[in-house]
């Protein structure tokens, strides 16, 4: 409640009143922010055990073949999803502009570690000459990908190098089909 100064009572017992009004709804505020505070750091000591036991299980998997260690990964990622969904309309409804709203990271593919086998592939056009007018080819570049393969539970990067010719007469580009 917000009261403009020249609206103030003048007499000692109405000011005090509205102090003790005013310190009740502090207290009553305080409170609300100290539940929501607790609220707030058990969701996040799930969300982090949830986190802990998915990893664990997911070692687990990738070691052996096993239907049941599916199951739990994959109760815990609905367990899991279904948290963050419920953090995300508790902190959609709370209207407090101190606060910036949640940033989601963009999604980042990071390289494939440089300590795993790598297996090289170069592929080269099938076309020896250019299919639009038959003009000889000359090497353009070439794109680069990597696929991780597990092999009897081992990893294996397997890199494929698609070489780029063009024609010389005509600039037309000719390349392999990606795997």
């Amino acid at each position: 409640m917000k009261r403009k100064n020249h609206a103030l009572p003048t007499d000692v017992p109405a000011l005090q009143a509205l102090v003790l009004q005013q310190q009740t709804l502090v207290a009553q505020q305080q409170a609300t922010i100290a539940s929501l505070h607790d609220d707030l750091n058990a969701r996040k000591a799930e969300i982090d055990r949830l986190l802990a036991q998915l990893a664990k299980l997911r070692r687990l998997y990738f070691g052996r073949s096993s239907e049941k260690a599916e199951r739990q990964i994959v109760q815990l990622e609905h367990r899991l999803e279904e948290l963050l969904t419920e953090d995300k309309a508790q902190s959609a409804r709370v209207d407090d502009p101190a606060v910036p709203p949640a940033l989601r990271p963009s999604p980042v593919r990071r390289p494939l570690p440089a300590h795993l086998p790598r297996e090289e592939r170069c592929l080269e056009p099938q076309e020896p000459a250019c299919p639009a007018c038959g003009g000889d080819l000359k090497p353009l570049g070439e794109d680069v990908s990597e696929q991780l393969e597990l092999i009897k539970s081992a990893f294996k990067v397997i890199k494929t190098r698609r070489k780029k010719k063009a024609c010389a007469r005509c600039d037309v580009i000719v390349q392999a089909p990606a795997p």
